[in-house]
């Protein structure tokens, strides 16, 4: 012990279920020895946050287009046939769709 070349400890506790997600990471990343996978982690780790608000609008006002699609199918398939201004909305929300996708694209995070 006198001989080791790392000699101060650092500990921290975790729960069963962290610890086999540890462990499986360990084991994925080819690392036989849980101190070198954890020095390796927290020193070379890298935590990513990343800003999701631009994606949750997109969902968002997608499923508001969704619920005025849905509720055109409803009445033509309650009546059975759908009128032409029925088809002209769906086209048109088929296109807000088709425009909210293709900005995403050209946004990204």
């Amino acid at each position: 012990m006198a001989n080791l070349k790392r000699k101060i400890p650092l500990q921290f506790y975790v729960n069963e279920e962290e610890k086999k997600m540890i462990r499986k990471k360990m084991i994925l990343s080819k690392t036989g020895n849980m101190s070198a996978y954890l020095r390796k982690m927290a020193i070379d780790g890298i935590i990513t946050n990343i800003d999701t608000t631009y994606q949750k609008e997109i969902f968002q006002e997608m499923h508001k287009i969704g619920v005025n699609a849905n509720q055109l199918a409803k009445v033509a398939n309650t009546t059975g046939a759908a009128t032409p201004e029925d088809m002209a909305e769906m086209k048109g929300l088929l296109n807000k769709i088709w425009h909210i996708l293709k900005s995403s694209r050209l946004n990204p995070l």
